[in-house]
């Protein structure tokens, strides 16, 4: 589904990653992890073409991606939550919904029920301002706004960042639930050890720009495995 190949990208002059290889198969959850600043953010950037690939390619499908502006990788079939959610926050909570949308080939205003059903706080609070929300409401609308755009594959940065327990657990068992249910793939930023054990296939750690060490999520049992990539 994704296929990652020596992609390089960066800010300006500031090349942050350095030759990334991943590939990521249809229904399948892959966790990216690593220690701050190696460039987990950046490469999902870099998947969505808000940063502009300096070399490499980023295939989804039959399609090279790298260098498509951000609107078309979403009417492709990509879906990405931001770290820090990127809600509209003056909106309302169906008002955020519709613009996910947008990114569809057809128009329609018809919210996915199996969204609301599965978030039935979104239901409940639909006329509400979504600036209102709490941290773990906020993730769940971010979430199912990339989903109103019936992604084939689904980019989410830090979504455990803020969220109470009870909230990661959900998203976590969201995320087995979606795979299994429909046709559709994960990559997933996370610090959370207990989320990515819960809702992930395999694991990729990066560590200066680069993917340095791929395998099963029973690798976050092996303590030199932690030590090597994610200790301060």
């Amino acid at each position: 589904m994704l296929t990652i190949a020596n992609l390089a990208a960066g800010y300006g002059s500031a090349q942050i990653l350095n030759g990334v290889d991943l590939a990521v198969a249809p229904r399948e959850v892959v966790a990216v992890l690593g220690r701050n600043g190696v460039g987990k953010t950046t490469l999902m950037k870099a998947i969505m073409g808000i940063v502009p690939p300096m070399a490499g390619s980023v295939t989804f499908g039959d399609a090279d991606i790298a260098g498509w502006p951000t609107h078309r990788i979403a009417r492709a079939g990509i879906g990405y939550v931001p770290q820090g959610r990127g809600i509209f926050e003056k909106l309302t909570v169906e008002e955020n919904l519709r613009m996910g949308l947008r990114s569809l080939d057809r128009r329609t205003d018809a919210i996915p029920d199996y969204l609301l059903d599965r978030f039935p706080i979104l239901q409940e609070r639909r006329r509400q301002v979504a600036g209102t929300l709490s941290g773990g409401q906020k993730q769940q609308l971010a979430i199912s706004r990339a989903l109103c755009g019936e992604p084939r594959l689904l980019l989410l940065d830090e979504p455990s960042e803020g969220i109470q327990p009870n909230i990661v657990q959900d998203i976590g068992a969201f995320l087995r639930e979606l795979v299994t249910t429909r046709e559709i793939a994960v990559v997933v930023v996370e610090q959370n050890l207990t989320l990515v054990e819960s809702a992930a296939d395999r694991l990729c750690m990066m560590d200066k720009g680069r993917i340095v060490h791929a395998g099963p999520v029973a690798d976050l049992k092996d303590e030199a495995v932690l030590k090597e990539f994610l200790s301060v």
